[in-house]
């Protein structure tokens, strides 16, 4: 038979289903009543309901009024039937005096109101509020595994139902990684479109279950409903407090970390800890940049006050001093740890390299010391280090097409459904020091001589919303409205076509997850905005492959070509003064916002390398200081591939003024940010060297007063040497080029190698035995053709890459289709002049009226005035 200890026990743990929403009060105090009975629930309930004073007020206040109202209207009912007693007592006494009747209370029988007052409970065996309680089950026995490393509530967030999916409750974690073992049936993937296979990490079709209806339905759920977690101490002796560290995931929506150390059970400090250095990475890397570190100060601002909102608060540290570990984030954990009595640290993990690598000494170092440390995905959608190339080989690596193959192929653990945020976390008894936010140094602005600040963000203030709710909230106006037009207009500058979620995502304040089942259940789901998400993972999988992909190019022929070492022209590029208006204005609203759209990017690192013949790497660490989402992985594989050096080649080149007649065919975007050139016709603007001197007067245009003179004049003079340059590196540097195909060969790094060999080649035995592996890959076709012609300019390449933009082809064909059509009715006009000639020769001969008689009506006279009657004449005018 259970002990009061037991019940006590038990109902404590039942709390939690309160919390979780899977039972609603009353129904809980009724279990309490049932359980542990009147009198032990009169004298109990306040103690066991007092931890959510701290933790979840608004609940606490909900039961506490239950068990004031119930308790006092029980002492109320027990007055009132006492009294009847009484009453009937005398009157029973009454008449027993004069019927000389004995009473009730004369044969020894007592009434006790309990017997006749039964509270109205709902046996815990019966009833819908009835929940089955197993003793012995862990804490945490409503989680299940959703996708994540950690247990998830059992609760399908984003339809609000439950999973008919059970967990062994003797389940254990794998010591290597840390998670629980895969539920079986569970189909929830990577869910990237064109890409479907049962139980694959990449798939296109989700789970029907557990598909989302709308985004509508989880904007509601977000103002806060019952399925939304609060932490709670699960016995009233507080445990050692959780360190909850935040980096790149600045948020409380669907955070594993943030929820996994709610379920603890334990008191929450969250932290956010600075190291410079350790934030740079190596090299020349220049990790965060003067712009992107304004927006991390900006996000850290937000989430400090979204923590407040739930009872809680953010603790800013700083890693300083010298030493290895003196000023690493390490030893600020352990001093953490030893300040506040911390056991567990609970982190999201990062997957650049250098920081992979802080992050694994720390874990180890913790470990060592008794606190355990543990680092959950949820950057991307897939753990970059658990991609192999197994059962796909190595051909086409670099496109994107071979890395979702690689995903399908080797599936990882299963995506699962996003985690809604909690309403409220546990706090501990006694907060650590730290220091303010600005102390941190983010958002230091420089200063002039006379003492005032130059505030060089002001405009990127205007332009972002840095919260979480602000990524929600354009989250949503793109997929009302945008995403229509993503799939056929994503180019287009002078239009809000793409979703400018960029720097959400790369600061966590969006999860990757979040954004995938919200555009999964849009009305219009865009298949190209989706293959984005698998863009940004493969690039965290090139950046783990190749460490040194932000500085060094990963072909070995095209790192002796001869760049351009014109400052000059470098920093003309990067103020917006090279006197192209679209190269310009892109630049422009570079430095102003932070951020410019992915063809834009384009279109400006194309006119750097194929006709300023700068260097890549001079490009990639302009664009790392001055956007707000400067990304290392996304940036460097962007600029190696542009640069001709990464493992795809872009078999483009975007032409500084025909690109503008895709991406700014009436000249909007230029006038936006060139305003100089705003009152130029929409012909000429992109081109206002072309301008009469006459136009250029009555706009105000004076080249290199008013408006930059253009840098280089010979575009196509430019692109010829650029390719003449590529053909020469690559004869010079014949060992790493195919002879049979023309493809550039790559030196494959020792994890590659050993993919490629088998399991049993361990990446040390490759390394150690000296032998270079090379693989072809994807090589232009004008670079191929180039080095067989070497002195065939890039007018004559059939292979010529230079796009031309979409207006521009289609009028062109216009054009063309117009001087087919007219040139077809001349011949015909003429034809039927040459015809009508004959005709009256021929009458003229046969002695005949030079025309027919009319027949039947006669025709009604023309006029001057009848279009209808008037036959053009002259010659036709074709369109040139």
């Amino acid at each position: 038979m259970p002990s009061v200890a037991d019940d006590l026990a038990l109902v404590r743990h039942m709390l939690r289903e309160v919390l979780v929403g899977r039972e609603d009060p009353e129904g809980y105090f009724a279990m309490c009543l049932s359980i542990l009975g009147h009198q032990e629930t009169l004298s109990q309930f306040a103690s066991i309901i007092k931890p959510l004073s701290t933790a979840n007020i608004h609940l606490h206040s909900i039961l506490t009024s239950i068990y004031q109202e119930y308790f006092s209207k029980t002492e109320d009912d027990e007055m009132e039937l006492a009294l009847a007693l009484s009453l009937l007592q005398m009157k029973d006494q009454q008449m027993a005096t004069s019927n000389n009747e004995p009473t009730p209370l004369q044969f020894g029988v007592t009434d006790c109101p309990s017997c006749f007052h039964q509270p109205d409970v709902v046996s815990n065996h019966q009833g819908k509020n009835c929940l089955e309680v197993t003793p012995g089950r862990e804490a945490n026995s409503y989680s299940v595994l959703t996708g994540t490393e950690e247990g998830q509530p059992h609760i399908n967030q984003k339809t609000g139902q439950h999973k008919n999916t059970h967990i062994n409750s003797d389940a254990k974690q794998t010591p290597e990684t840390g998670q629980s073992p895969q539920i079986s049936g569970s189909s929830a993937s990577f869910s990237v479109p064109g890409m479907s296979h049962e139980g694959d990490h990449i798939t296109e079709d989700l789970n029907t279950s557990d598909k989302p209806k709308r985004s509508r339905n989880r904007r509601q759920r977000r103002k806060g409903t019952h399925q939304q977690l609060v932490g709670l101490p699960c016995s009233p002796s507080t445990p050692p407090p959780v360190v909850l560290w935040f980096r790149r995931d600045l948020r409380l929506c669907d955070n594993p970390a943030l929820i996994r150390s709610l379920e603890l059970g334990a008191p929450v400090i969250p932290v956010f800890i600075w190291s410079p250095k350790e934030e740079e990475g190596p090299g020349v890397t220049v990790a965060m940049g003067g712009a992107s570190k304004y927006w991390l100060h900006q996000a850290l601002s937000c989430l400090c006050a979204s923590l407040e909102k739930i009872g809680s608060h953010l603790i800013f540290l700083r890693a300083s001093g010298e030493g290895n570990e003196v000023g690493s984030s390490l030893h600020v954990l352990k001093q953490l740890v030893k300040t506040t009595g911390a056991q567990t640290v609970m982190a999201n993990a990062l997957f650049e390299p250098w920081l992979k690598e802080r992050d694994d000494a720390a874990v180890a170092a913790l470990q060592k010391g008794g606190v355990v440390c543990r680092m959950l995905q949820s950057y991307c959608l897939r753990d970059p280090y658990s991609v192999s190339t197994e059962g796909v080989g190595l051909r086409g690596i670099g496109s994107v097409s071979h890395f979702m193959s690689c995903c399908r192929q080797n599936p990882g653990s299963p995506i699962g459904v996003p985690l809604d945020p909690p309403v409220s976390l546990p706090t501990p008894a006694h907060w650590p020091q730290g220091v303010p936010l600005d102390a941190l140094g983010l958002a230091r602005m420089p200063r002039r001589k006379d003492g005032t600040t130059v505030d060089w963000a002001a405009n990127i203030r205007k332009s972002w919303d840095f919260s979480e709710n602000g990524a929600h909230a354009r989250l949503d106006s793109f997929l009302n409205d945008g995403v229509y037009r993503y799939e056929q207009e994503s180019g287009r500058a002078d239009a809000s076509n793409t979703s400018g979620l960029s720097p959400y995502l790369h600061f966590g304040q969006l999860s990757p997850r979040w954004l995938l089942w919200d555009a999964k259940g849009a009305c219009c789901r865009s298949p190209k905005f989706q293959r984005k998400l698998a863009w940004r993972d493969m690039a965290y999988w090139q950046l783990t492959l190749f460490p040194d992909l932000p500085w060094e190019s990963l072909r070995p022929p095209y790192k002796a070509l001869r760049w351009s070492t014109d400052r000059g022209h470098l920093k003309a590029w990067q103020q917006g003064k090279t006197g192209y208006p679209l190269v310009d204005a892109a630049m422009r609203q570079l430095w102003q916002t932070g951020w410019m759209n992915n063809y834009m990017r384009h279109v400006v690192a194309s006119f750097l390398i194929a006709y300023l013949h700068l260097p890549w790497q001079e490009g990639y660490r302009w664009f790392q200081d001055t956007l707000v989402d400067a990304d290392v992985a996304i940036d460097a594989m962007m600029w190696q591939n542009g640069g001709m050096c990464g493992l795809d080649h872009w078999n483009f080149v975007m032409h500084p003024i025909d690109a503008a007649m895709t991406c700014d065919p009436n000249g909007s975007y230029v006038r936006k940010w060139c305003p100089e050139l705003s009152d130029l016709p929409d012909e000429l603007i992109h081109k206002p060297w072309k301008c009469p001197a006459s136009m250029l007067r009555r706009a105000g245009i004076v080249f290199g007063q008013t408006y930059a003179e253009r840098v280089i004049t010979d575009l196509e003079e430019r692109r010829t040497r650029s390719l003449q340059d590529v053909a020469l590196v690559r004869r010079e540097f014949g060992q790493y080029v195919d002879k049979r195909s023309g493809c550039d060969l790559l030196p494959l790094p020792p994890r590659l190698v050993s993919e490629a060999l088998g399991r049993s080649h361990s990446d040390e035995a490759v390394v150690r035995g000296g032998r270079q592996f090379l693989l072809p890959l994807i090589t232009r076709m004008e670079f191929k053709y180039q080095q067989e012609e070497p002195e065939a300019d890039a007018a004559s390449n059939p292979y010529n890459a230079t796009l031309k933009g979409y207006v521009s082809r289609r009028r062109d064909e216009t054009v063309a289709f117009l001087n087919e059509r007219d040139f077809k009715t001349s011949v015909m006009y003429e034809s039927a002049q040459r015809q009508g000639r004959l005709e009256r020769d021929y009458r003229r001969i046969e002695g005949l009226p030079s025309s027919p008689s009319p027949r039947g009506r006669a025709r009604r006279t023309p006029t001057a005035k009848d279009r209808f009657s008037i036959v053009p004449g002259g010659a036709v005018t074709l369109l040139k």
